[in-house]
């Protein structure tokens, strides 16, 4: 048995193909000044027939996996045809006597080292994308032969050392039946179009491809990230009646689509989806999202060189507006430093960056990138329901000077002939403690909040989540975490106002009871997450939750807070 990560939740069973590559072997030799102009014709003969590959797997994932999935490999070409790419292999050629291939190796693997020292692991896992792009690239230069994943026809689950988007993209999926990698994240690009596509997938199980050889007999259980090598018959039989039981469980959470996410006593509440860009929209119709509640407009401003134009933000959240129509969209404005740099920006080196200058610290003082996003944002907001919120609030000032920009730009607007919703909902992040214990002041100053618990949680319990010696004593169920959400969510009511979370607790079915008692009235989260959050809404009492909400709330530990939730469960026989 081999553990690993989800990626795409379901259980599989069958032979085992193993992918394996040629080798990718780099000349590091210096090449003689004559035979510079070969190597660039190298590296701009390959590049060509790399954006041929692209643009033909683009139409491929369009017509597999739908128009947002296409956007991946759009975003490929956009990132194989940068200018900055070119410019930077070119230098290596000439003034370095690169080989073109020792260039594009080295220049890729920069920009995948910057992105994966970041701490964001979302982030880290795009440098998959810049390592999918280069490895293609270095292919065609190299003139090696490029797996195609789309012939294979027989039923196998596919093993593989890892799996591009690109490659994912290709599948046969009437012959693949799922796949395990050896590398990857749940929050990769393979992860995510697996999820799309409905396909059973594990990421991460370390050196699957060492274990498996072809033709094995796999059962691949993507719920509970387990793979088993040729299991025992009586095994095999355990888990045809596992993945029988699980599709019937999941057949019944499709029907709760179109059914409201309210309790037996009749108390409504909002499931909406967490989006880091428009691809992501693909899988909210299916889970029965209302709405966007967090688009992270920061990815806008990612794998490029310099700034997004207002026009190109205009483009971005108009298209998000007309997608998602009247039930609505968050777009919180750009959360960039800490752990998420833009090099193009040189954001100063600090020995803090998550306390330093980031997210509206940044546009406060460059009120020339916070104009050109609040513009695109209004003028967005003439196509559908658009609400801005502002990240890392300390303070009542900081809200009363963000509001007073847009009152600005409203005015320009007008002057300008443009339209725009002009009650668009103003809302922050209540994601510091600072915030959370003003609530009460901050709540006359916007029409809503959104709690982002995994700050809140870091800087509340003083927790680098990211280190690895205390990421033990980082627990979103602190009861002094929970107290704060508590008083943000009540401030909210006392002013007839309404709060929202979009941090990982809001898809966690235990915190889901706690935080539905406590009043919580907009639940955002992964769009898959959603099924089963309703299905629990819909199993219990308000009046129940509630009152174990204030039971929770007077637990001095963690334990027994999630004993007393724990108890709930079996007592009311919810899971």
């Amino acid at each position: 048995m081999i553990s690993s990560i989800l990626a795409s939740s379901s259980i599989a069973f069958g032979k085992a193909l193993l992918l394996k590559e040629e080798e990718i072997i780099i000349n590091y030799e210096k090449i003689s000044v004559e035979r510079q102009d070969n190597e660039v014709q190298r590296f701009l003969d390959g590049r060509q027939k790399a954006v041929e590959q692209l643009k033909s797997i683009a139409i491929q994932a369009r017509e597999v996996c739908g128009e947002e999935k296409a956007a991946i490999f759009e975003g490929h070409l956009m990132l194989l045809e940068d200018e900055e790419l070119e410019k930077d292999v070119l230098l290596l050629i000439k003034d370095e006597l690169y080989t073109a291939d020792a260039a594009v190796f080295t220049v890729i693997r920069s920009q995948a080292k910057s992105l994966e020292e970041l701490d964001d692991e979302y982030l880290k896992e795009r440098a998959a994308d810049v390592r999918d792009i280069g490895k293609r690239l270095l292919k065609n230069i190299l003139g090696l032969h490029i797996v195609d994943l789309s012939a294979i026809n027989e039923e196998v689950l596919l093993v593989a050392q890892d799996l591009t988007p690109s490659e994912t993209a290709q599948l046969n999926l009437k012959k693949v039946l799922g796949f395990i990698t050896d590398a990857g994240g749940r929050t990769s690009h393979t992860s995510i179009m697996a999820r799309s596509l409905g396909l059973p997938a594990i990421v991460g199980a370390g050196n699957i491809t060492s274990q498996v050889k072809n033709d094995d007999f796999l059962i691949l259980d993507a719920i509970n990230n387990q793979v088993y090598i040729n299991p025992s018959p009586e095994k095999i039989a355990e888990f045809k009646a596992l993945a029988h039981q699980y599709s019937i469980q999941n057949n019944e959470l499709a029907k709760l689509k179109s059914l409201p996410a309210m309790t037996l006593d009749g108390h409504k509440v909002k499931l909406s989806a967490n989006i880091g860009n428009g691809r992501d929209i693909i899988g909210m119709d299916c889970c029965g999202a209302e709405g966007i509640g967090l688009y992270r407009t920061e990815f806008l401003f990612m794998d490029r060189d310099s700034l997004p134009s207002e026009e190109e933000q205009f483009q971005a959240y108009q298209s998000i507006a007309k997608a998602v129509g009247d039930q609505g969209v968050i777009l919180r404005t750009m959360d960039i430093g800490g752990d998420k740099d833009l090099p193009y920006m040189h954001l100063p080196r600090e020995a803090n960056p998550c306390l330093g200058w980031r997210a509206i610290r940044i546009v406060m003082d460059r009120t020339d990138i916070l104009h050109a996003q609040l513009r695109a944002m209004l003028r967005a907001s003439a196509f559908g329901t658009l609400r801005i919120m502002f990240p890392m609030i300390i303070s009542v000032e900081e809200v009363r000077f963000l509001k007073e920009q847009i009152d600005f730009l409203k005015i320009q607007l007008r002057k300008e002939r443009r339209d725009f919703n002009n009650r668009i909902e103003i809302g922050i992040m209540v994601e510091t403690p600072a915030s959370a214990v003003i609530a009460h002041h901050l709540v006359k100053e916007v029409d809503f909040f959104s709690i982002g618990t995994n700050d809140l949680t870091q800087y509340t319990l003083a927790v680098d989540r990211g280190n690895g010696l205390i990421s033990h004593l980082y627990n979103p169920l602190s009861p002094s975490v929970l107290m704060l959400i508590k008083q943000v969510i009540d401030a909210s009511h006392s002013e007839g106002k309404w709060t929202g979370m979009c941090g990982e607790l809001a898809g966690d079915l235990h915190a889901t009871l706690l935080l539905l008692g406590m009043g919580l009235d907009e639940f955002s989260m992964s769009s898959i997450a959603i099924p089963p959050i309703k299905k629990l809404v819909r199993s219990v009492k308000f009046q129940d939750v509630q009152v174990l909400a204030e039971q929770a709330l007077m637990q001095p530990t963690v334990d027994e807070l999630v004993k007393l939730v724990d108890q709930f469960t079996t007592e009311h026989h919810v899971s």
